[in-house]
């Protein structure tokens, strides 16, 4: 089955992506200008929703013409957002539902991946060999050359192995990311991998010493817990580099997995929507790929704030994808754009993230055995094994948690207790026995210190 995939439109991408990191900020103005153009022209004109949204418009459009769209609205009114007619939700649905078609192309020409439901609503997203072009470039080209001295012995990157540390069993865009090069490259095959971080943590360091990375790519409390099974002895090898992404990367955080692996650690900021809106430079900042992708921190008005600034959410415009054009698009983090230009010399604009604030788990006491369970692979559990996506899970004690979810009735019951089932269950396999999980329906969740919600809270001692 061919795998979505151009070669001459990833040619010239790649060295306008290229050519754009060094560019001034003018030559970036002119390329998102011109590309956001295209993405509207798209969309008026593909999508029956937006040509619904928009209404009656007479003149040249502006991003400011568009409304704010949000993830329930969008995959309401799925059938008729797509650019394409063939995009139907059910089918899509269907494709999705069984692993065996991760990495795969839906209707022979489109890979498709799924939200977490993070925001509490799960989603799709489906992109053309156009849109997967540019989210490759970003990936080879954004990230700062760490090892020089490797690119210039192996420009081709043949002796790295790279092995990713996350939920590897559902069509989320790292997982479907890999298989897919995996699956237009076999070479690549042998330098790629997966480990599950839903195993017991024995297994993920026995399998992470076997596979010997020179690159792990994985969250960042998945990165601390890894770097404290290295120092404890219990994980063997060592990185050259480790890539985080998906959470908040705190310096406390960098620090430590730095000093423990003894190699710097590159943090990117991304979303499903968008795979690599930002990457962090060789001074830390994280750079916006604004040539490819519009971010506009607003207020809870909706009005735009100033640099410096941090917004109550952030919207989104996609310029790369016309087949499900995402325009002014509620991402729900808060962004704020830095004013000052970065030491490093890139003109792309500077950007710092409040993002996701989970906590990792500790169960167990000091004289008992305590299991470290990171809180992507918690929510996964839910998601996946339970449905359940409104929920907040609390650490009330070495052993006691807490699992609520704000809806009322017998459905949110039924939730919470599947929910009880599979957490209990997924415990007990990472080693830490009997825990007792308190189910609580319409309760409201705590916020974290940012204001931000916090999913999985941990417990102070």
């Amino acid at each position: 089955m061919p795998i979505p995939f151009d070669p001459w439109r990833s040619v010239t991408i790649a060295a306008d992506v290229a050519i754009a990191s060094r560019a001034r900020a003018e030559d970036l103005a002119e390329r998102s200008e011109r590309r956001l153009q295209a993405v509207l022209e798209a969309a008026v004109h593909g999508s029956p929703m937006y040509r619904h949204l928009l209404g009656p418009h007479r003149g040249p459009l502006r991003l400011s013409d568009m409304p704010v769209v949000r993830k329930a609205e969008l995959m309401r009114s799925f059938d008729s957002w797509c650019c394409d007619p063939a995009l139907r939700l059910e089918p899509l649905r269907h494709f999705v539902a069984d692993p065996g078609n991760i990495g795969r192309p839906f209707l022979d020409r489109y890979i498709v991946w799924e939200s977490s439901g993070s925001s509490g609503q799960p989603a799709l997203f489906v992109q053309d060999a156009a849109a997967m072009a540019v989210y490759d470039a970003l990936e080879a080209f954004r990230k700062p050359e760490l090892r020089p001295m490797r690119r210039l012995l192996d420009p081709l990157g043949m002796s790295e192995r790279i092995v990713f540390v996350g939920a590897i069993g559902g069509h989320f865009a790292s997982t479907v990311s890999i298989e897919r090069l995996r699956r237009l490259n076999p070479l690549l095959s042998q330098s790629i991998s997966s480990v599950s971080f839903l195993q017991p943590i024995e297994l993920v360091t026995a399998q992470l010493d076997a596979c010997k990375p020179t690159v792990v790519a994985t969250y960042p409390s998945a990165a601390v817990l890894l770097a404290g099974e290295f120092r404890a002895g219990r994980l063997h090898c060592a990185p050259a580099e480790v890539w985080t992404g998906g959470e908040t990367l705190t310096p406390g955080m960098r620090r430590f997995v730095q000093e423990a692996f003894g190699c710097p650690v590159v943090d990117s900021y991304g979303a499903s929507e968008f795979l690599t809106l930002a990457c962090a430079c060789r001074h830390g900042a994280l750079h916006l790929n604004s040539d490819w992708a519009i971010l506009e921190p607003v207020d809870e008005r909706g009005a735009a704030v100033p640099p410096g600034t941090a917004g109550a959410t952030t919207l989104l415009t996609n310029l790369a994808n016309h087949v499900q054009p995402l325009i002014r698009y509620d991402l729900g983090d808060r962004v704020t754009m830095r004013a000052q230009a970065c030491p490093c010399g890139s003109h792309l604009p500077v950007i710092e993230v409040n993002g996701r604030c989970d906590d990792t788990l500790h169960l167990g006491t000091e004289t008992t055995r305590r299991v470290h369970v990171v809180p992507l692979a918690l929510t996964t559990v839910l998601e996946e094994g339970a449905g359940l996506f409104d929920f907040q899970l609390v650490q009330d004690g070495p052993r006691e948690l807490s699992l609520s979810t704000a809806a009322h009735g017998k459905a949110a019951c039924a939730s919470l207790q599947r929910g009880r089932s599979v957490l209990g269950e997924f415990l007990r396999e990472q080693g830490a026995g009997a825990i007792r999980i308190r189910c609580l329906s319409g309760r409201p969740p705590r916020l974290g210190r940012s204001g931000k919600l916090q999913r999985v809270v941990g417990w102070c001692e």
